[in-house]
């Protein structure tokens, strides 16, 4: 760089320390409540989640072996997070159909389902052994 100062991406960037954190802490809050309000999906997943934790929790298990079992669960939550983000993000642009907003939808759908999936093996492969 010549020197200048960099220009910021956005105006509600600058943000520093303990404030920061606090302010993203809230945010992080209010995407959750938005993402269980509005997403079925989402609110189906925690509930999944509200049953599976403590259930992981209780088994008498390893902790390696709970912690890839709770961790699983958890992957499947921030996965549907993201994929409804994307789909958001798309439904913001046009809520018209398009072959692109359909893949990227079709992609995060993708994501979700593997994780899910994942957490099948995870649980199955723990439990059996």
């Amino acid at each position: 760089m010549n020197g200048e100062p960099i220009a910021e991406e956005s105006p509600f960037k600058g943000e520093t320390g303990l404030r920061r954190i606090w302010k993203a802490f809230g945010y992080s809050l209010s995407g959750l409540r938005a993402a269980y309000i509005n997403e079925d999906a989402f609110r189906q997943e925690s509930w999944l989640a509200a049953v599976l934790i403590p259930v992981a929790l209780v088994l008498p298990l390893p902790g390696t072996a709970r912690a890839m079992m709770i961790g699983s669960v958890l992957l499947v939550l921030i996965v549907e997070l993201l994929n409804s983000a994307i789909e958001a993000a798309i439904d913001r642009i046009s809520l018209g159909r398009h072959r692109l907003s359909k893949r990227a939808k079709d992609i995060g759908s993708a994501a979700v389902l593997i994780a899910l999936l994942n957490v099948l093996v995870t649980w199955a492969l723990v439990l059996i052994s």
